[in-house]
């Protein structure tokens, strides 16, 4: 094997590009280094695809990948990707020539390049992928059919086609497809013609516009379609055959046409591609995937065996736009290598909670978003594993290591506070300017910035310093004092955690509140941008005293709220006072802050909620303060285990209080599910699990509640998870009512989730074997049911092992697999054995893998904060 070695070419009158590079060898290896992409990128340029796949109903596929490009140097070989093939046959400008190749990249000698213009032709067979990259491929179990679709993020292309898989080498596809008669195939361009060939057809495709690999897909098979022609562009919809029943066309096209309209006007700039697919693929890894031109979404997200509720409507809504956003930001302009994929999600991240915010009907989605992502970006801050939002990426393979919710909500929320710093009106301008200039061309953060600085005509540097390179997240707090019921005193006191000491500067809110009518009303509000460690503002001096101030009121800034003394106690004895539905979800988290790190009980907190949820209206509120009290559950449920009369006593409370408000919300559709919802996850007791069996069999129905397929599989789960005798009964019952993919998956969880040491060994055996013949879908799937919180003795019996062996597990598997499996199998069990054990783990990672050893130390920090928790329980 031809091997680069490493070389200085120097300008002479033999190197008519007269330029001096440096090159090293490429590592044998599956990724491609930042150092080798920066090389290659120096040499090649002007690329263009030409793409000839054959496709059926096999596991595997044929293709001919055609590359042309521009060489500016031909004093080393050049390397071309191609993952796992068999490659048949190699031509370079015109001859056949020996084909070397590792089963990770082809390496081109230089003795068969040139400078300047230069083809290379790879014929070659794959077997599909099943892991969800590169070309996926899922034969469905209800109808038989087989259908294709692509994942290249972050770098996987060359699991379907020969290239140079980077994103700043952006090229132009032309493609040609053969496959059955009966199939759809799409891709970033709308088919220009098919011709019949035999029993197939031939889908012909002209060239795409520039766009990096990544953004490129190809999706083919018997898709149920749907079109809509009513708009500005054609847009098409597409899923499985077996699951179109549960797809509403309607609602997806009405927020697509929402956001292209959206998205025309902020930006100005018209939508850059010549129509709009969308499809629901099975098996997705992620949520949604912003393919140029052709969007893949997760069908277990966005299917519906029945009516969607308001929260699934507002995420598919919002998802919709994220995606959207990426055509422009991610697609038009793209980022020149992994470290600014942040830039990409956080942007998207951000537009699309304004677009669904301004365009749609869910136009209280930034709490949706506050209570959410922005709270999983604060955790994920607070942890020992946190990073800068910019970050340098090694390689290929580490672009997902720090992809989370620091990448994609705490990115949205810095960008939102720049928003308010610098103007609305002046934060829009700099965006057009930066998607004008950089249009079908790469882009740095720099650029970015640079648009910014420029529209607002002020230094961002220091700003850029403080925000996007330095990890870590602030916490504010009003101090101010009263006399005679005047505040004769107000600064607002800037704090950061000893290692990690950055101050920064926000603009914030300084909202005052007082009791007005029985309620909790805003009495005084003022705009302050701080900094530094103290910020005086004297402007409330001399203003009537609060009895609760919160200074970050209406969540312009990222930044945690301390409250005061004053406001804490306020909030606590009024919440159900509070008119403001943003500020007292606001408190109901602060009081749930308080909780994780250590300052307020747990059981303080749940008879707080307990006395105040039954009351609450507001159905974003409801959702986040239940999903508390469920996490609150779990706690009580790894520190003393579900036989404790602690527990016991609470999971009581809880059924009764959840069924008794279902009952209460049944003429509010959107209430009543969200209240059922938690009786199915708080319901342990033999009494609730008979009232489920009920509710299963029909012998208990509530008005305006339908008990879908959906549904019915998560009774069942929960019945299985907590052992109900007929719960082996009713799976294999409801198999043969849903054999569907959905439903054998279902099936699966419920299986795994029984609370049994011989069902939780077999299925570790298999999830560690290597071996399985199941898919990775399902793999991941039994990775979710094994140990829920109450089942921790169980847990215990494998956890040696499982740590035991994580290097190993490390070593044998990709980074997909080990991001669920290292995610949802460290071994985490609260107690004073289980952070010791991990701890010796910890000392001994070094082998581990960026991403697996990062989710050790997550665990070890959990698990402290677990035992912290314990030790304040009054």
């Amino acid at each position: 094997m031809a091997l680069s070695l490493i070389l200085t070419a120097c300008a002479s009158k033999d190197d008519p590009a007269g330029k001096s590079l440096s090159y090293t060898p490429r590592e044998q290896a599956s990724y491609l280094t930042q150092q080798q992409a920066a090389l290659r990128s120096a040499r090649v340029s002007n690329v263009d695809y030409v793409l000839d796949f054959t496709l059926g109903t096999t596991e595997s596929f044929s293709a001919l990948s055609r590359v042309d490009f521009d060489l500016s140097d031909v004093s080393s070989p050049l390397t071309l990707d191609l993952d796992q093939a068999k490659v048949t046959k190699l031509v370079v400008n015109g001859e056949e020539v020996s084909i070397d190749y590792n089963q990770w990249f082809i390496t081109l000698s230089e003795q068969n390049l040139k400078l300047g213009r230069n083809s290379v032709s790879v014929s070659f067979e794959r077997k599909h992928s099943t892991n969800g990259e590169g070309l996926h491929r899922f034969e469905d179990p209800v109808d038989g059919k087989v259908y294709l679709y692509s994942h290249f993020e972050p770098a996987a292309a060359h699991q379907m086609f020969a290239l140079f898989d980077q994103p700043d080498l952006k090229a132009n596809f032309e493609m040609r497809v053969l496959a059955p008669n009966d199939w759809h195939v799409f891709t970033a361009m709308r088919e220009s013609r098919t011709e019949q060939v035999g029993d197939k057809k031939r889908w012909h495709f002209d060239s795409s516009l520039r766009l990096s690999p990544y953004n490129f897909s190809l999706h083919a098979g018997p898709y149920r379609e749907w079109q809509d022609s009513s708009g500005k562009y054609p847009l098409r919809l597409f899923a499985r055959q077996s699951v179109a029943k549960q797809v509403n066309p309607d609602d997806w096209f009405t927020f697509t046409h929402q956001g292209i309209a959206f998205f025309e006007d902020y930006y100005g700039i018209d939508y850059p591609f010549r129509k709009y697919d969308q499809v629901l693929v099975p098996d997705f890894l992620y949520g949604a995937m912003e393919n140029a031109a052709a969007i893949t979404f997760s069908e277990g997200s966005f299917l519906s065996n029945g009516v969607m509720s308001h929260s699934q409507r507002e995420n598919l809504a919002r998802v919709i736009m994220h995606e959207m956003a990426h055509q422009w930001f991610g697609n038009l302009v793209t980022m020149k290598w992994w470290n600014g994929l942040w830039l990409n999600e956080s942007f998207a991240a951000f537009m699309a909670t304004l677009a669904t915010s301004e365009a749609t009907e869910f136009t209280e989605v930034w709490r949706t978003f506050y209570a959410g992502g922005k709270q999983a970006a604060y955790r994920q801050d607070q942890r020992v594993t946190t990073h800068p939002i910019e970050v340098p990426i090694a390689t290929s393979d580490n672009a997902f290591d720090n992809i989370d919710a620091i990448t994609y909500s705490k990115g949205a929320s810095v960008l939102k506070q720049l928003r308010h710093l610098l103007g609305e009106e002046t934060f829009k301008r700099g965006i057009h300017n930066y998607l004008s200039k950089n249009a079908y061309q790469n882009a740095e953060l720099d650029d970015f910035i640079s648009a910014l600085a420029k529209a607002a005509d002020r230094n961002l540097d220091q700003w850029k310093l403080d925000w996007l390179y330095q990890a870590g997240v602030n916490t504010i707090r009003a101090d101010y004092q009263c006399q005679q019921g005047k505040i004769t005193g107000f600064s607002i006191r800037q704090t950061a955690p000893e290692n990690l000491p950055t101050l920064r500067e926000q603009r914030v809110q300084l909202g005052l509140f007082n009791r007005d009518n029985n309620q909790l009303a805003l009495s005084e509000q003022l705009a302050v941008t701080y900094k530094g460690a103290v910020t005086p503002v004297d402007g409330l001096v001399g203003h009537r005293c609060p009895e609760l101030v919160y200074p970050n009121y209406q969540d312009w800034a990222f930044v945690k709220v301390n409250l005061d003394g004053r406001s804490f106690n306020t909030a606590k004895k009024q919440l159900s006072k509070v008119a403001d539905p943003l500020l007292r979800s606001m408190l109901w988290q602060s009081l749930w802050d308080s909780v994780r790190d250590g300052q307020l009980p747990l059981n303080e907190y749940l008879e707080i909620a307990l006395l105040n949820i039954e009351q609450e209206q507001d159905y974003t509120i409801l959702g986040q303060v239940l999903s508390q009290i469920s996490q609150g559950k779990n706690y009580l449920n790894r520190i003393y285990g579900p036989k404790h009369s602690r527990v016991k006593a609470i999971s009581e409370q809880l059924e009764q209080l959840s069924w008794r408000a279902a009952l209460a919300n049944k003429d509010d559709r959107n209430k009543l599910r969200r209240w059922f919802a938690y009786y199915r996850v708080f319901a342990s007791s033999p009494q609730a699990l008979g009232k489920l069996l009920r509710v299963l069999q029909g012998k208990i129905t509530v008005d305006n509640l339908e008990i879908d397929q959906d549904k019915r599989w998560q009774i069942i789960s929960q019945l299985s998870r907590f052992r109900h005798p007929m719960a082996d009964e009713l799976i294999e019952q409801e198999l043969v009512r849903d054999n569907s993919d959905t439903g054998q998956k279902s099936a699966l969880y419920a299986r795994v989730l029984v609370p049994d040491a011989e069902v939780k060994a077999s299925w570790l055996e298999k999830i560690q074997s290597g071996n399985s013949d199941l898919p990775f879908s399902k793999l991941r799937t039994a990775m979710n049911a094994l140990y829920p919180a109450e089942q921790n003795q169980l847990a215990e019996l494998t956890a040696e092992q499982r740590l035991a062996t994580l290097a190993q597990m490390d070593k044998n598997n990709n980074p997909v697999f080990m991001r669920s499996y290292a995610g949802r199998l460290i071994p985490a069990t609260c107690s004073e054995a289980s952070v010791k054990r991990l701890d010796a783990a910890i000392e001994n990672s070094a082998v581990l893998s960026a991403g697996t050893k990062r989710r050790l130390l997550v665990a070890h920090q959990e698990d402290q904060r677990c035992l912290a928790i314990k030790k304040k329980m009054l």
